[in-house]
């Protein structure tokens, strides 16, 4: 286990492979761990890092840090830290609404975002995230596979207060119509059988700029990193082999991406 000392507080990461930075964000149910085979397929050309946000995992419980602002500053402190300077961000859930207002903060270091399952419009998240334990989330959300169960056996370290603290967030939708504007390569993933997450509207994706772009995945709920991994694997690898400045819809998309454009 990695540790670095954050205003006197403990953060936990993981890191694998070399190469250019790419920044792992995790949601609302679990910890970094349920990237792992993310980043191993990641670190095949890429430095990938994992991070356990303010109170979930085994970094510090903090509960006047829990908002998502506080959350991306946790992560600029710890590129600054670690020395990290231009990034890839790949976030889900509250992961993908923390690396949405990085994104817009940071322009300058931010080379491209993936964001999973990210709402964009909080009133939309189905109220059992705020009403249910991470135990029972994890329950509703995932498979019955002892697998996937297993990866997200961190979810009982998570301080529930933790989740709800993004609860009256408002300012999404500006942050996302901001990051789409301002020339940062976007690319929005979504799991067509989410029980959380309500997908982008067409009236949300109409205002998607040439360099962003929306990908649907029939097969995939709200881990799709873990139930359809080979597919979510393969459009990770896709998405960040894209040369530096083009536009996620310059992708050569394999014919199964066509097909789930929206």
């Amino acid at each position: 286990m990695s540790v670095v000392l954050l205003d006197g507080e403990i953060v936990h990461y993981e890191v694998l492979g070399r190469g250019r930075p790419v920044i792992f964000l995790h949601g609302w149910v679990g910890s970094w761990r349920y990237w792992i085979s993310s980043m191993q397929v990641a670190s095949t050309s890429f430095r990938a890092y994992a991070l356990d946000l303010w109170g979930f995992g085994d970094t510090a419980h903090k509960k006047e840090r829990y908002g998502i602002q506080t959350q991306r500053k946790l992560v600029r402190s710890f590129l600054d830290e670690m020395g990290i300077g231009k990034i890839a961000l790949v976030g889900h859930g509250l992961g993908a609404l923390v690396a949405l207002d990085f994104a817009f903060t940071h322009k300058d270091i931010v080379d491209r975002a993936m964001l999973v399952n990210c709402s964009l419009d909080m009133a939309k998240i189905n109220p059992k995230l705020f009403e249910n334990s991470p135990e029972e989330l994890v329950d509703w959300l995932s498979s019955d596979s002892p697998e996937i169960k297993k990866t997200l056996a961190d979810a009982n370290k998570t301080d529930v207060d933790a989740i709800k603290a993004s609860q009256n967030e408002i300012k999404i939708p500006q942050l996302f119509d901001a990051v789409i504007r301002q020339h940062t390569p976007c690319l929005l993933v979504s799991g067509a059988q989410d029980k959380l997450i309500e997908k982008p509207s067409i009236t949300q994706l109409s205002v998607l700029s040439d360099l962003s772009h929306h990908i649907l995945l029939d097969d995939a709920g709200y881990f799709p990193m873990l139930e359809t991994a080979p597919t979510f694997n393969r459009l990770l690898s896709d998405f960040l082999a894209l040369d530096s400045g083009l536009g996620v819809k310059q992708l050569k998309l394999k014919e199964e991406w066509k097909r789930r454009v929206r």
